[in-house]
């Protein structure tokens, strides 16, 4: 029997994707990619943030004093060094966030919240918040939820955990 590969123009190998293999992926790097223009659209729109700001912003407000470390933000982030530092840089520029020396560790620094930041963030969490139900998951059952769960927590868990010196 001739089956088909990428977009039926090869022939599939063992090690290729199966057809339904393809569709499952592709569907979700579509979807992925649709919901975080569409996120970094709404957030632009409604609150002059970039997703990248909102991204800053809404780690440092998870942490009680509003600081963390730079790795910390990186690694909760999954960004690379250079792309958070030139993202703090602009962050700084604006009155955002601030760099404040490591009580702890004077190799490293704290990034702070400012007062413009937190007003910033807290202001953006209701369309943020209001987007992703609509365009999410108001769109699944609570039980197609708890699958969906389960099967990200199963891929995270099955991936190497990020080395911190190259996050």
């Amino acid at each position: 029997m001739s089956t088909t590969g990428y977009a039926g123009h090869m022939p599939l190998e063992p090690d290729h994707l199966s057809p339904e293999e393809g569709l499952t992926w592709r569907s979700h790097l579509r979807m992925h990619a649709l919901l975080g223009a569409s996120l970094a659209r709404r957030l632009a729109r409604d609150t002059g943030l970039s997703e990248a700001d909102f991204e800053v912003l809404a780690a440092l407000a998870t942490s009680p004093d509003g600081r963390m470390t730079s790795l910390r933000v990186r690694c909760t982030l999954v960004w690379e060094k250079s792309r958070l530092s030139h993202q703090v840089r602009r962050m700084e520029q604006r009155g955002l966030i601030t760099r404040e020396p490591n009580p702890d560790d004077a190799r490293s620094s704290l990034l702070a919240l400012t007062a413009a930041g937190r007003a910033a963030v807290e202001d953006a969490f209701v369309p943020y918040a209001q987007h992703v139900r609509e365009h999410y998951l108001d769109l699944m059952t609570p039980e197609e939820r708890d699958v969906l769960i389960k099967v990200s927590e199963r891929v995270v868990a099955n991936l190497d955990p990020l080395d911190a010196d190259d996050a």
